[in-house]
C-alpha cells in the first residue's frame, strides 16, 4: 500500500500537455510518487502572421482591458513586445484580467500587474468579474488568444455593450504522432490514469491512439475542468477524475484523492 505521502506509488500516469507546459504537472505527480509517462499530444505554434498584434500593441491606449486566457497567449504576446519595441510597462495603459491562476501567474513574472483574476476558471467567470467593475457599453477591449477557441468570453463582453477585438496570436496542432505503442499499454492495462488539461489534447490523443485504445475501460481519464471533461465523454473515455480547482496543481490533488481510495486499489 502506498504511504500517505505517496499516494501515487506504482501508478503510471500519462501526460498529454504540451511538452512546454508540463514540467509543473510531471514534477508534482512525480513527488507523489507516478511514474509519469509524457505523450505530449499537442504543441503550441505561434501564427505566423501577428500583424493584427502589432497594430493593437501599437495604441494600447484605446483599450480599457487587455485579457489573457492563457498562459500561451502570455507568451507569445510578451515574446513580441521587444522587437516592436514595447516593454511591459506598456500595459499600464489598461486594466488586465485573466482566467486562471497560473495565466496571472505568468503576467505577474513579467512584472503586469492583474486587475482581475476570478475565481472560476472558465470564460463566463471572467465576464462576470469584469462587469462588476463598471459599465462596459463603450469600452474597447483586447483579447488575444487562440486560433481555435470558445466565443462565450467576447459574445458575454459583446452583450454588456462591451467593443472586443479579438486576436488569434497562436495555435494548438497535434503532437503524439503514431501512438500504437501508447494504445498497446494502455489495452494491456499497464496504464493507470491519462491526464486531460484541455479539449485539444483529448481530440489530439484520440486521433493517435485510436477510438478502441481510448475509450476503454482499462485507465482512468483525470480531466482538468467540466470543458475538458465534456469532450472526454463525448468521445466516450472513461472519465473518473475531475479537478474541483481548474489547475494543474487541483489535478494533481483529484488524482491524488481518487488513487487514494479503497475502491481504486
Amino acid at each position: 500500500m502506498a504511504q500517505a505521502s505517496q499516494p501515487l506509488a506504482g501508478r503510471r500516469i500519462v501526460i498529454t500537455r504540451a511538452r512546454e507546459q508540463a514540467g509543473e504537472l510531471l514534477q508534482a505527480l512525480a513527488a507523489l510518487g507516478a511514474e509519469v509517462v509524457t505523450a505530449p499530444a499537442i504543441r503550441i505554434e505561434p501564427l505566423a502572421d501577428l500583424e493584427p498584434l502589432r497594430v493593437a500593441l501599437a495604441d494600447l491606449g484605446r483599450y480599457r482591458w487587455i485579457v489573457f486566457t492563457s498562459q500561451n497567449s502570455v507568451q507569445v504576446v510578451f515574446d513580441t513586445l521587444p522587437a516592436w519595441g514595447h516593454a511591459a510597462n506598456a500595459f499600464a495603459k489598461a486594466r488586465v484580467a485573466a482566467i486562471g491562476r497560473a495565466t496571472g501567474d505568468a503576467l505577474s513574472a513579467r512584472g503586469v500587474p492583474v486587475d482581475v483574476l476570478p475565481e472560476g476558471y472558465v470564460a463566463e467567470s471572467l465576464v462576470d468579474a469584469i462587469a462588476s467593475q463598471g459599465d462596459l457599453h463603450g469600452a474597447r477591449v483586447l483579447i488575444p488568444q487562440a486560433e481555435v477557441a470558445r466565443d462565450t468570453l467576447a459574445e458575454g463582453l459583446r452583450k454588456l455593450g462591451a467593443e472586443v477585438d479579438v486576436i488569434p496570436v497562436y495555435r494548438t496542432v497535434p503532437a503524439l504522432g503514431d501512438g500504437a505503442a501508447l494504445a498497446r499499454e494502455i489495452l494491456a492495462g499497464r496504464i493507470d490514469a491519462i491526464t486531460f488539461t484541455s479539449s485539444s489534447t483529448v481530440h489530439s490523443f484520440v486521433q493517435s491512439v485510436g477510438a478502441v485504445a481510448a475509450s476503454c475501460d482499462r485507465y482512468s481519464a483525470a480531466v482538468i475542468g467540466p470543458i475538458t471533461a465534456a469532450t472526454a465523454r463525448g468521445y466516450g473515455l472513461p472519465v473518473a477524475i475531475e479537478a474541483v480547482e481548474h489547475t494543474a496543481a487541483g489535478l494533481v490533488d483529484a488524482l491524488a484523492r481518487h488513487f487514494r481510495s479503497p475502491a481504486a486499489s
